[in-house]
């Protein structure tokens, strides 16, 4: 697998013929890109397909794959339950691992900008990606459909593309892209064929309107049943299985029930052991009860037989080795992400029970923002000893090329900020475990002191990584400024 990790999820407006799906597959199979799910259907008449794969190649596959949707759909012939305003209707990139939220935002811009040069199809971004804020959400870009857009996209300023023309690609339409966060697509089937249900209970459940936080939903008629269709932003913060219950409570309101559910594409195995923990109620639970969990831990280093040790010893022993990388600022980004890790493990432990059911929102807040805390620090381990290793390389090359003073400086540059992120986010940590003490088990509290000591060392050891690298710092503009922000963590 590439070392870079961005999952690719486009919609194409086809879920009844097979063979066309199968083309526009086909030409999105590039080197390094790989297909991991495939989902149709007919009554939306619409397929989403999951790819995943390095940065560059994954937005090669999307572009041709547009391309091809734009040969075999002619929007002007199509119906489905689903609202839609492009043969390839959204495609939105998604950071896996090795890249940021951000590096995603830049890949959508290139995949729209392309798709633009190549194939005349007006592009809209969105998520993360939007460079309008009213087009954040899919719904404010969708409004109207293709239809819509088609009769209104030459005179309505709202409806400028971000790159393209002001007309429709004529069979095509116009495609959105962006760049968010791992979402679930998630469909509830009630036991009635009234659709006016099934709108009353989407506009409920949706944040929008007042509902539940990173959800979007609305109301669809799905072979002949009524359908709550929805999007989940973030399971973290807001679990599958209060999804569910949430529509169950409102359809209540109208006498009718679910019936069933579905999931379009693929969860986090997290989900759906967060949905085991609050139906079966289970006292104490974490995922490494699950059998196949601790089988695929201790099988693959990470756990021995008797501990944790087959995968802690490694790193301990690189900090001991007698080389300079990996040093103080791993040490630190590692201490960052155990104290993180404790406090959602705290957090986690309190969440759902009943005696801490009023402090649902908070505990769930926590853990999400633990848990990208969590990721951030251990990225920050390796980059720590990657900027090293910049440095050296930098000042090496400056013995013999006095010209390479710009390179010293902007390897400096990279390895202050590294640790500058690593204190912040520590700031952040110590925040953030504070705020659990009330709200969280009382015999829990060694961890909560454990976690706020590690975030503490966590914060020091940053620190002291950023003023040693600011010793040799020749621009003292970016000094003065690492300086304020230094004073102010203090």
């Amino acid at each position: 697998m590439p070392s870079t990790l961005v999952e690719c999820v486009p919609n194409f407006s086809e879920g009844r013929n097979q063979a066309v799906v199968d083309e526009i597959i086909a030409a999105m199979k590039v080197d390094g890109v790989y297909l991991l799910d495939r989902e149709m259907d007919a009554d939306h008449n619409r397929c989403v397909i999951t790819l995943v794969g390095d940065r560059t190649n994954i937005a090669e596959a999307a572009i041709r794959g547009v391309g091809k949707a734009a040969e075999l759909i002619d929007l002007t012939k199509h119906t489905g339950a689903h609202p839609r305003m492009g043969a390839s209707d959204v495609i939105p990139f998604i950071p896996i691992e090795g890249v940021t939220l951000e590096d995603c935002v830049a890949i959508a811009k290139y995949v729209g900008e392309e798709i633009w040069k190549r194939y005349q199809i007006p592009i809209y971004l969105y998520e993360s990606a939007a460079q309008r804020p009213e087009r954040t959400n899919l719904e404010n870009i969708r409004r109207g459909q293709f239809e819509g857009i088609r009769d209104s996209i030459a005179t309505d300023d709202a409806r400028i593309p971000d790159f393209g023309e002001r007309r429709v690609h004529p069979t095509a339409g116009a495609t959105v892209v962006g760049a968010r966060k791992f979402l679930v697509a998630y469909n509830v089937y009630l036991n009635t064929t009234d659709v006016e249900v099934a709108k009353k209970v989407g506009k409920a459940v949706r944040f929008s309107n007042g509902g539940l936080r990173f959800v979007k939903g609305m109301g669809i008629s799905v072979r002949g049943l009524a359908q709550v269709s929805m999007n989940l932003t973030d399971t973290d913060q807001t679990p599958i299985a209060r999804v569910y219950e949430y529509v169950k409570r409102e359809a209540a309101r109208y006498g009718v029930m679910p019936l069933s559910s579905e999931i379009v594409g693929l969860i986090p195995k997290k989900s759906l052991e967060d949905a085991a923990e609050w139906f079966l109620q289970i006292e104490n639970f974490d995922s490494s009860l699950i059998l196949e969990n601790r089988l695929a831990a201790v099988m693959g280093g990470k756990m021995s037989v008797g501990g944790l040790r087959a995968g802690f010893e490694p790193f301990v022993e690189q900090l001991a080795a007698p080389v300079a990388a990996p040093g103080g600022g791993s040490a630190s980004a590692a201490a960052g992400a155990m104290a993180a890790g404790l406090g959602s493990m705290v957090a986690g432990m309190s969440r759902g029970k009943k005696a801490y059911l009023q402090y649902e929102a908070p505990l769930s807040e926590a853990i999400g923002k633990l848990a990208s805390l969590r990721e951030e620090f251990k990225a920050a381990a390796d980059a720590d000893t990657a900027a090293y290793e910049e440095v050296v390389k930098a000042f090496r090359k400056l013995k013999t090329d006095p010209t390479a003073q710009t390179e010293v400086v902007t390897a400096l540059k990279q390895a202050t900020n590294v640790p500058l992120g690593v204190a912040q986010n520590a700031h952040l940590t110590i925040s953030i475990l504070e705020s659990l003490r009330p709200i969280t088990n009382p015999k829990m509290a060694s961890d909560l002191t454990t976690g706020l000591a590690l975030a503490r060392a966590a914060r020091e050891g940053a620190l002291a990584n950023v003023e040693i690298n600011l010793a040799d710092m020749q621009d003292a503009e970016f000094a003065g400024w690492v300086r304020e922000k230094v004073a102010a963590l203090k």
